[in-house]
């Protein structure tokens, strides 16, 4: 396969996954629904909203521009025929987590060999079933482990800070891709839309906030009233329907109140003021700021710990678990990873 093939057939794909999260929609019955619907009985996590927003996000960009787009920024890619293997490690934080990593590798022209995320493994294997049944040529580049991975020329792994010193322990010999923990943030200026105040909510609840890309912080002015921002996220209070997430409101409410902790408590969400940038689930930290450029800065200390920013002038409210295909975790360029002659 070429390029224009593989490209040629992600294109198909997003046109697939589109035609079956709009039959999803109507309540007709498919393949793919069936896939929806079954992850939540394996994974509290992954209700049928969040499995159908995760499969969206990613058939939204799964287009032929898009992947033109893409693939322009990397002169010669089309003439690049050294294939090798790279080795991915999954997370499942989030539905399809590592479809961006199995995109990279494949579109490429690489050979994938993955292991999946005990929390996500269904999911990765229908959609690659998916793009094999529009392009067998496929078939024998991807291969899914169960165990232990051997046999590759390159690793990409996704974890947490813990994982991570196993992972660079393990895989330290290899060119790597090694992910840790990371967190998001917004900042507000107090000049915000109501639309634009409305769409931090999904920033801040899509996925239950257990993505790196979910905003955990939020940096607000002084004299700004966080309470100001509660109406405007009442349309999320549906959260409070899953089971899990409910356990960490109440805990981390229980908690609060024992500590006589002061926070605010809006029924779905707890709002503390806090230095730390990473909360847990069910609840966002906050922190005044006096001067923005001050406050740049100090993020910029952070940085190393911060997947994105959202702000008027950053990454726009609302689009933060929306990420372009060149949008890379922690900034790290998979595409040129891979493309780079690899040495062993």
């Amino acid at each position: 396969m070429n390029l224009n093939q593989r490209c040629d057939a992600f294109t198909e794909l997003g046109s697939s996954l589109r035609k079956n999260a709009a039959a999803f929609e109507r309540g007709e019955e498919t393949e793919l629904g069936q896939l929806i619907l079954s992850q939540q009985y394996k994974n509290q996590w992954f209700t049928p909203r969040n499995v159908l927003a995760s499969i969206s996000a990613i058939a939204e960009e799964l287009t032929a521009d898009n992947l033109k787009k893409w693939m322009s920024m990397y002169p010669g890619i089309e003439k690049n025929t050294a294939q090798y293997t790279a080795g991915v490690i999954m997370a499942g934080n989030i539905p399809l987590v590592g479809f961006h990593d199995f995109l990279c590798v494949l579109i490429t022209g690489n050979r994938l060999l993955a292991k999946k995320s005990s929390k996500d493994p269904d999911l990765i294997s229908g959609i690659s079933e998916i793009l094999c049944r529009i392009e067998p040529g496929f078939r024998e580049m991807i291969n899914f482990s169960d165990g232990p991975l051997s046999g590759f020329d390159a690793i990409i792994a996704t974890g947490s800070n813990n994982t991570s010193r196993y992972f660079e322990s393990y895989f330290g010999k290899y060119p790597n891709i090694i992910r840790k923990n990371r967190n998001s943030v917004a900042i507000i200026s107090g000049n915000e839309t109501d639309d634009e105040l409305k769409a931090l909510g999904g920033d801040i609840f899509s996925y239950y906030g257990l993505g790196c890309r979910n905003v955990s912080k939020l940096f607000i002015p002084e004299g700004f009233d966080p309470r100001d921002l509660i109406r405007h996220l009442d349309s999320y209070s549906y959260v409070t329907e899953n089971n899990k997430y409910c356990n960490n409101y109440d805990y981390y409410k229980a908690i609060y109140l024992v500590n006589r902790e002061p926070f605010l408590d809006t029924g779905y969400l707890l709002m503390k003021e806090d230095p730390m940038t990473a909360s847990p689930v069910a609840v966002t930290f906050y922190s005044y700021y006096k001067s923005y450029d001050v406050l740049l800065q100090e993020i910029k200390t952070i940085e190393n710990s911060i997947q994105c920013i959202v702000s008027k002038n950053h990454l726009p409210f609302g689009q933060a678990q929306k990420p372009a295909l060149w949008d890379y975790s922690d900034g790290i360029d998979t595409i040129e990873f891979l493309l780079k002659k690899i040495h062993i």
